[in-house]
C-alpha cells in the first residue's frame, strides 16, 4: 500500500480548517495528488475512502475559493469606470 502523509486532523472538521490556509492553486495540486493515490490501485478499500472523503472537502473548499475570487472580479469589474 502507498503511505500517505501524516493528516494534521483538522481537516476533520466541517469544512475541513486546514484548507483554509491554502491558496486555490494548492487545493487543486492536492485534490490531484489525492486522485493519483485514489487510481493508483494501491490503496486499500478503507484509505480509498478515507481519500474519496478527503477530495470531496478539498474540491468543495476549492469550489468556494473560485467562486469568492469570481465574486471579487465581477465586483472591481463593476466599479471600474466605462472606457
Amino acid at each position: 500500500m502507498t503511505e500517505r502523509p501524516p493528516s494534521s486532523g483538522s481537516d476533520d472538521a466541517p469544512g475541513g480548517s486546514d484548507l483554509a490556509g491554502l491558496t486555490y492553486e494548492q487545493l487543486v495540486d492536492e485534490l490531484e495528488r489525492l486522485t493519483d493515490l485514489m487510481s493508483s490501485g494501491e490503496v486499500g478499500i478503507e484509505e480509498a475512502a478515507d481519500l474519496y472523503d478527503r477530495a470531496g472537502r478539498v474540491y468543495r473548499a476549492a469550489a468556494e475559493r473560485l467562486e469568492r475570487v469570481a465574486a471579487r472580479v465581477s465586483e472591481l469589474k463593476a466599479r471600474m469606470p466605462e472606457p
